[in-house]
């Protein structure tokens, strides 16, 4: 008899929300069109055929294949490439000059660009089903080299990657490799 106060208790906090819990779970208004741009339908009935077919397009796009389980549907791969850009070194050697030699702006180093792939049936029949991807990427900024001396990349960030056209990119070479017709949502 213990257990009814307690489940009373917890009924009662469970009442009171806070405003910034609730909003911590709000979706902004623009994820309905990120998920839209990273998901197409395919009508198969070979889910192996599609999870290779997609394999297929991230080797092709340069990627490596990090994880897969057919069984889950899911894919994982990654390709590591520069991050260096020319504005940054310029901005850098501004600051420097600006600065009187005190202040080194950090740049990005490396980065490495990641897809992580889900396909799940999107009917009973297991005749179509839903592809979503997505692309993001994880970059490490550091001071570069100190003569002859590399520095490590210190602090890193990590960005999704919102650009539509890589996603319609994506889907076009999955559609012509699995000689299917993708269909938006």
């Amino acid at each position: 008899m213990v257990r009814a106060p307690a489940c009373v208790a917890l009924l009662a906090l469970g009442a009171c929300e806070t405003p910034q819990v609730v909003a911590a779970f709000e979706l902004p208004p623009e994820s309905a069109q990120h998920r839209a741009a990273e998901t197409r339908l395919f009508e198969t009935r070979d889910p192996n055929e599609l999870l290779s077919a997609s394999a297929a397009v991230l080797q092709d796009l340069g990627f490596h294949i990090e994880e897969s389980v057919r069984e889950l549907g899911f894919l994982r791969a990654a390709k590591e490439r520069s991050a260096r850009e020319h504005g940054q070194e310029i901005w850098r050697v501004a600051a420097l000059i600006l600065s009187f030699g005190k202040l080194l702006m950090p740049i990005s180093l490396e980065q490495k660009i990641a897809a992580t792939l889900v396909a799940r049936p999107a009917d009973a029949a297991g005749t179509r089903w839903e592809v979503r991807v997505v692309f993001y990427r994880v970059v490490w900024d550091g001071d570069g080299k100190s003569g002859d001396n590399y520095l490590p990349p210190g602090d890193q960030s990590m960005q999704m990657v919102r650009d539509p056209v890589v996603y319609q990119q994506f889907f076009a070479k999955l559609s012509k490799a699995v000689f299917l017709e993708a269909y938006t949502l």
